[in-house]
């Protein structure tokens, strides 16, 4: 199931089913009261939920039995006031103005359930931004302090463990008369024990271990930064009023060490420091702004991290807008969006005897033992990846219909790829293709999710569930009619009958390495590679040594209570509910009957747990397990 998706469902029912009601729950396990009336409810990546209601703010943990914090210092909150940081125990609060806009900010800790944060208690008129920073756990505030301090613009940085200021950098002293006034420009960024704060003046470096101004560089109006590993060499990114980015490179000393910034055209979206250079990806969008219509493009740029000088005589043409991007050992491969992968030299030369021509939307590049495999919304190929040759002679072809999703059967050695309507097996070794299969999902559905189980092949989507045997032959198929909802409104609507909240590993992977959103990119993993990623981010948690985060390291390393269960929101003969279907026999094992024409509810497949809310002020949970 998709992961880290905002799961609260509002369904209206429609049709009529009979089922048997032997396995029917109608008792909670769990009650929760809840003063004012419930405005939003969401299940955390920490599997705890969380409810803003009239009064305030609440919290429930899957093994308490009563509502683990409910502060109501901020009176009524909102579903648009909240923005929870990825891969953390931390919400903002935002309120007052444009809801998340607003200078009005609070910090929150839902799994220890208690504040670190809040703008006037800690001293400041308005907070403009908040950041934090991991593996360091620092929140970084920039804003402007109170009438007590003649409203002076500061960064202030504090102990996210213990809500402890640790330092307050005064950009003006308070009281201090100066000419014009000095604004943070952009995202500070933090490496190592130094801070980094771009403002419309110069580029300022403070040590955390001193509490001191270490330097100040001539470089201003930064938008972001990013740095090596090391923290050695500091690069800022300034946007132009024309929609491009100009780069600029500081030392960790503050000297500015390229004599003129380099400009690429749009904005940087991949960014990678590398022994033989720098790669930029930078998306040129059409002229109504969008980087996905065919007018867009993305440009690739190499240069000196000595000097910034183009080490390109002549870019490669993209033709499209870069989908995939990865640092080899001898260069650049990218895949298209549109279509079309290659692989360039860091000298800028094709590594590739030519182009390859693909379909459109590359759902997967992947090493396995034979090279690289690709697939696309119709075709499929693994290449060399010295010359990009298929290894099979030729790609394979098939008609996509829906949705394609793939798996691979290593008992088999092949790859099988549902199509929406049937599933192409394509034999590792050879790259004889066949048609394994054909399957027709009710309410014109297809899959969303393929995996190959003990006892078989298992396809999911929303209503329906399907298990065949590895020879292609049916072995169940059952289907729990949606509860009213049109088809074109599933469609429009996107809703998935239970979304997981298994944690956003990659969020967390991408978060442990202190890189910006802009920097960076992953190395190419193998095929069906999934679980070092949640390692990662779980030992990740493990190290930063706060007991929340020591909660969310816990639950990673959890399997799912209900990982061999599939659950589907149906009709049934006591009202609307969801009905517990085993994936490997498809037998229904449980059915909890919520009694509500529109279920607002979320599982938390980890715990094995149902919320549902009952009404506007209560709020019940049922055991999936």
């Amino acid at each position: 199931m998709k992961i880290f998706l905002k799961t609260t469902k509002v369904i209206c029912f429609f049709t009529i089913m009979v089922f048997n009601s032997s396995f029917a729950q109608t008792t909670p396990t769990n009650t929760y009261t809840i003063d004012g009336k419930i405005n939003f409810m969401k299940l955390t990546d920490t599997g705890i939920l969380l409810i803003a209601h009239n009064d305030g703010f609440a919290g429930i943990k899957p093994e308490s039995n009563k509502l683990i914090f409910d502060f109501k210092d901020y009176g009524s909150v909102k579903e648009e006031e909240l923005q929870f940081i990825p891969a953390t125990p931390y919400v903002v609060i935002s309120q007052g103005g444009f809801a998340k806009l607003s200078s009005k900010k609070t910090v929150f800790d839902y799994v220890a359930g208690k504040q670190i944060f809040e703008t006037k208690e800690n001293g400041w008129k308005d907070a403009f931004s908040t950041q934090v920073f991991l593996p360091q756990n620092k929140l970084v505030v920039n804003g402007v302090r109170t009438s007590k301090e003649q409203y002076a613009p500061a960064v202030g940085i504090y102990d996210m463990a213990t809500g402890k200021e640790e330092k307050l950098i005064y950009l003006i002293e308070p009281g201090k008369v100066t000419m014009g006034t000095v604004t943070v420009t952009g995202s500070v960024y933090m490496k190592n024990n130094k801070v980094y704060i771009p403002t419309s003046k110069e580029l300022i470096c403070y040590d955390t271990t001193t509490n001191s101004k270490v330097w100040s560089a001539k470089v201003d109006d930064i938008s972001w930064l990013t740095s090596d590993e090391s923290g050695n060499e500091i690069y800022c990114f300034e946007g132009t009023n024309g929609g491009d980015t100009k780069i600029h490179k500081v030392s960790s000393s503050g000297e500015v060490l390229w004599k003129d910034s380099q400009k690429v055209k749009g904005s940087i979206s991949r960014f990678e420091i590398m022994p033989q250079g720098i790669a930029v990806v930078s998306d040129v969008a059409d002229k109504g702004g969008s980087v996905f219509s065919a007018k867009a493009e993305s440009k690739i740029a190499m240069f000196s991290a000595k000097d910034g000088e183009d080490l390109w005589d002549k870019a490669p043409k993209t033709k499209g807008y870069v989908q995939h991007f990865y640092i080899m050992e001898d260069g650049i491969l990218f895949g298209i969006q549109s279509g079309g992968i290659n692989k360039i030299s860091f000298s800028g030369e094709t590594l590739f005897k030519k182009p390859l021509k693909t379909g459109e939307n590359i759902h997967t590049m992947a090493l396995t033992p034979k090279g690289m495999i690709y697939i696309t919304d119709s075709d499929a190929d693994i290449i060399n990846l010295k010359t990009g040759e298929s290894i099979w002679n030729k790609p394979i072809k098939y008609k996509s219909k829906s949705a394609v999703t793939s798996t691979y059967d290593a008992a088999n050695k092949r790859y099988l790829i549902s199509t929406g309507d049937d599933i192409v097996a394509i034999d590792e070794n050879s790259g004889a293709i066949s048609t394994l299969a054909e399957y027709k999902f009710e309410e014109k559905e297809a899959p969303t999710s393929f995996s190959v189980r003990d006892g078989g092949l298992l396809l999911t989507s929303d209503q329906n569930i399907m298990m065949l045997n590895f020879d292609g032959s049916k072995k169940f198929h059952e289907y729990y009619k949606s509860p009213g909802r049109s088809t074109f409104g599933k469609i429009m609507g996107g809703v998935m009958a239970v979304a997981s909240t298994a944690a956003s590993v990659s969020m967390a992977a991408r978060a442990g390495a202190n890189r910006t959103g802009y920097g960076g990119v992953n190395d190419m993993r193998s095929y069906n590679d999934y679980g070092k990623e949640a390692k990662r981010a779980s030992d990740m948690f493990a190290s930063i040594g706060s007991a929340s985060f020591d909660y969310m390291s816990k639950r990673f390393k959890a399997s799912a209570a209900t990982e061999n269960a599939q659950f589907i929101l149906t009709k049934l003969d006591d009202g609307v509910g969801l009905v517990k279907i085993n994936k490997d026999s498809g037998a229904k094992e449980k059915e909890i009957v919520l009694k509500d024409k529109k279920p607002e509810y979320e599982v938390d497949e980890y715990a094995g747990v149902l919320y549902y809310k009952k009404d506007n002020n209560t709020i019940v949970s049922f055991d999936l397990k």
